[in-house]
């Protein structure tokens, strides 16, 4: 008798999900496994706390959503408060598990995971998938270790591929061994803290997926996209992307037949455009590895920052002397989502009118972003900063400009209370002195 492991991660879902169907059809029980990871609860050496409330409920209703599927399969989702190597290993000392079913995860602590787990178990087969991304590494025109430098190369060299299609809903799973281990519990819901924006799980990123295209919306996208608010200005259907309820796939075979019943345009292919931009950021947190975490980035180059805690506080409250900075960070602060102009606009912010290192900030919308995802995130940053994927070596904006641009009669900042904060901005110098009011 063949006993399998799913290990999920960020692919909370049944639907598109090819190693279900694997295990389907190559073992005979199944344990389907998600590690709540304790690293991400706790503060870090970035001044953060660990994951919001807002995120963490987010990820609990995709949990939920995911242990009704397979509960609707006749399996159970099993959770372990322990991290994957620990939890991992006890399973496998435990019980004659022969597969293990797992998608990439571009993060560089994900694959170390996954290689000290193969390394230390190399009898059992590791079956890897790809569902996270549009393509699989054999359809890609360049090694990935060879990424090339630039998104506006990876673009050129890969928009026309061929995407395969959505893979349905598995009908029938093995069934789950009796497992009855101290670490490991069988997925119990657990409170949700409030009302939120967005709700997170595989049924509701399928309505918003229908939804967004019954409408007109993507014949628009292009040119709303860069709005500071408002629901339709765009797809909103990244939280769910990032949280795997939803692919990438399937959001490419939605536009696919939108664009064939209604026509194709530039905003329809800009919906396109931005998902390259996702799948350039997976494979390059592959490629780079912890290089996307280090200051100086893919070029370790010196950077003319540091950390100054008052200031970052102050970034992080929506509290500085930049009204429309203070709007989009109460907006995330509330919401657990900020714009895609609001995250290049506050970034800039953070590195050159406040002088703090990146990573802050990179680790702060980690805390907070219902739709973080290690590669988008990071990546970005470093753009902004200057030390990752940008040729023209960082983007520091002008807030005033933004503002006149994108929130010319102040509704978002009125709306977000991004005028009111503290007159000064430090109140102590370089050396920890008290600086006298003006």
């Amino acid at each position: 008798m063949k006993l399998g492991l799913i290990w999920f991660g960020n692919d909370l879902r049944s639907t598109d999900q090819k190693m279900l169907w694997r295990a389907a059809q190559e073992v005979d029980q199944l344990v389907c496994l998600y590690c709540d990871e304790p690293h991400v609860k706790h503060p870090s050496r970035y001044a953060t706390q660990g994951m919001s409330t807002i995120r963490r409920d987010f990820l609990l209703e995709g949990l939920d959503d995911l242990a009704m599927h397979l509960e609707s399969l006749e399996q159970s989702l099993f959770v372990s408060q322990h991290d994957a190597a620990t939890s991992i290993t006890l399973l496998l000392n435990a019980l004659p598990i022969s597969h293990i079913y797992r998608n990439h995860h571009g993060g560089w602590d994900e694959q170390q995971t996954l290689r000290q787990v193969a390394n230390d178990f190399p009898d059992v087969h590791f079956h890897i998938d790809h569902g996270l991304t549009l393509f699989e590494p054999w359809q890609l025109p360049f090694q990935v270790t060879a990424l090339p430098a630039s998104f506006s190369t990876f673009r050129r060299l890969v928009e026309n591929i061929d995407i395969a299609s959505p893979m349905p809903i598995v009908r029938e799973l093995p069934p789950a061994p009796n497992l009855n281990l101290p670490l490991i519990r069988p997925w119990q819901v657990e409170p949700i803290q409030g009302f939120h924006t967005f709700v997170g799980g595989e049924e509701a990123a399928q309505q918003q997926l229908s939804d967004y295209f019954a409408t007109d919306l993507p014949r628009n996208y292009k040119e709303v996209r860069n709005a500071l608010d408002g629901w339709e200005n765009s797809t909103k259907l990244s939280p769910w992307l990032a949280q795997g309820s939803l692919s990438a796939k399937q959001i490419k075979a939605c536009l696919d037949v939108y664009e064939r019943d209604n026509g194709a345009n530039e905003s329809t292919y800009w919906i396109y455009f931005e998902l390259l931009w996702r799948e350039y950021f997976h494979w390059y947190a592959t490629c780079y590895g912890k290089k996307l975490f280090l200051p100086g980035g893919l070029s370790n180059k010196q950077t003319q920052t540091s950390f100054y805690a008052e200031r970052f506080r102050k970034w992080s409250q929506g509290n500085t002397p930049y009204p429309i900075v203070n709007a989009c960070m109460k907006q995330l602060n509330k919401t657990g989502f900020m714009s895609n102009r609001g995250r290049q606009i506050v970034a800039s912010c953070l590195i050159y009118e406040l002088g703090i290192d990146w990573r802050y900030g990179a680790a702060y919308f980690e805390e907070q972003l219902i739709d973080y995802d290690v590669g988008s995130n990071w990546g970005n940053w470093q753009y902004i900063a200057g030390v990752g994927a940008d040729p023209k070596g960082g983007r520091h904006f002008n807030l005033e400009k933004q503002t006149e641009q994108y929130d010319p009669n102040q509704h978002f900042i009125k709306k977000w209370q991004g005028h009111e904060f503290d007159e000064q901005l430090d109140s102590v110098d370089a050396a920890d002195w008290p600086i006298s009011p003006h």
